[in-house]
């Protein structure tokens, strides 16, 4: 009995090691054409009484959802944007409420634009999910992704 016990303990180890999942870790990037379209837009917002919260770029793959997930405050106004790669075919964003609810849905493809931009005012103080996604035929890892969350300050 003594003799089983211990190679049925190493498969044991061996499979929970080699079925367990990674850790999926953000890697920042760097795109110049995203750096310049998103200094134009915080600007163009700005202009509209938001203050830049957050921003964050972010290493995407294509056709997989990266969700962003913010504390929001009822009663206040927010403006999200995603950026995405210049030579994906499509973007999208999901706005998922604290109840798990899709309140928000966006799509553009390459032919309207490579960003998403809407405000929200959520009706209750929790966190809240932006699923952001976009698909490149070309380039499948690497793709550059900017998301930004502003909060309007000034009427």
């Amino acid at each position: 009995m003594k003799n089983l016990l211990f190679p049925f303990l190493l498969v044991t180890i061996f499979s929970t090691i080699a079925f367990s999942q990674e850790v999926l870790k953000l890697q920042p990037c760097n795109d110049s054409l995203i750096h310049v379209q998103a200094d134009s837009i915080t600007k163009a917002v700005a202009l509209e009484g938001f203050t830049l919260l957050k921003e964050n770029s972010v290493t995407m793959e294509s056709q997989y959802e990266l969700p962003v997930i913010v504390p929001l405050q009822e009663k206040s106004l927010y403006h999200f944007v995603f950026i995405g790669d210049h030579n994906s075919n499509q973007v999208e964003v999901r706005l998922i409420d604290a109840d798990g609810n899709m309140v928000i849905y966006e799509k553009r493809s390459r032919s309207e634009s490579n960003f998403i931009s809407f405000s929200y005012l959520p009706n209750v103080t929790l966190y809240h999910q932006f699923r952001i996604l976009q698909v490149n035929k070309k380039k499948k890892k690497g793709l550059c992704g900017y998301v930004m969350l502003f909060k309007k300050t000034r009427l």
